[in-house]
């Protein structure tokens, strides 16, 4: 695997490697677990040659303590890399991603502004500009996200699509551990009896998925996930909703493509969480 650090480098092996085909890009901030390393077996399977990112995008980061907390494990996580056949592993520094003057914002309206854009301002136009700049530097035929963060997903896919920007926005379904809960690298943060409370989190989705496919009122359904959150010991619950999987506006009548989206404090853990709902589930 080749490892690049300045952009006179990138720009010379993503050209060799474009010329051996395809070539699917993996954005990651580091502290790689199972649900990094299965975007980038999705892209093996999807292109000839692999890109993977690790960069801590300070602008995504509303709180300067959660961001210097941010594990940074680069020499594990270039090795963990390797082992799933990645071909390049770019780390830039900050100063490379934004040098000194650097003024421009990627602001996407609309899919930005409600759930995590309400509850971490400014998030979004972090998230967009960090991908707009990844996406432009590589160039790639396929980007590959997991579908764990699905508002980012939504937004980077309304964001290439107003650009124009020639690349496949591939999403990956979350992978979770065999108990349910859904890899993060905040999990780690988690006390053992936080993490076995942190369960009712997936569950109560999962429940709430099976009675809104048999027909009980949404409003019902996302009431008793709170209500069970509560329950567990979180303490405080930024929001449950159904929303429409594209738009993510809040609907209260099944209809097409549908996410149940939730995000709530454990401790002092934050968790997001979301499921498919469609007339195939029940």
């Amino acid at each position: 695997m080749q490892i690049i650090r300045s952009g006179e480098d990138l720009a010379a092996a993503c050209a060799s490697a474009r010329q051996a085909g395809r070539l699917a890009l993996v954005p990651t901030m580091g502290a790689l677990h199972a649900g990094h390393l299965k975007l980038v077996e999705e892209a093996r399977a999807r292109a000839e040659r692999v890109i993977a990112t690790i960069f801590v995008n300070p602008l995504q980061f509303n709180d300067p303590g959660d961001l210097q907390r941010y594990p940074r494990e680069e020499a594990e996580d270039l090795a963990k890399l390797e082992a799933v056949g990645c071909d390049l592993a770019w780390v830039p520094a900050p100063e490379d991603i934004f040098p000194e003057g650097f003024s421009t914002s990627v602001k996407v309206k609309g899919v930005s502004e409600r759930w995590e854009g309400e509850h971490r301002p400014g998030h979004f136009d972090g998230v967009a500009t960090i991908v707009a700049k990844l996406l432009l530097a590589t160039m790639p035929d396929i980007a590959i996200f997991g579908e764990k963060d699905f508002q980012q997903l939504a937004l980077i896919r309304r964001m290439t699509a107003d650009l124009g920007l020639a690349v496949e926005i591939v999403g990956v379904p979350t992978v979770r551990d065999p108990d349910g809960l859904a890899l993060s690298s905040r999990n780690a943060l988690l006390t053992p009896d936080e993490r076995s409370l942190a369960l009712a989190l997936p569950q109560a989705l999962g429940d709430a998925r099976s009675a809104i496919t048999a027909g009980q009122p949404v409003a019902d359904a996302v009431g008793r996930v709170k209500q069970r959150l509560v329950e567990a010991g979180f303490l405080r619950i930024d929001y449950v909703a159904l929303v429409d999987a594209q738009t993510l506006e809040p609907i209260d009548r099944p209809a097409g493509e549908m996410r149940l989206i939730a995000a709530a404090t454990i401790g002092t853990i934050r968790l997001i969480d979301n499921l498919s709902v469609s007339a195939k589930n029940g």
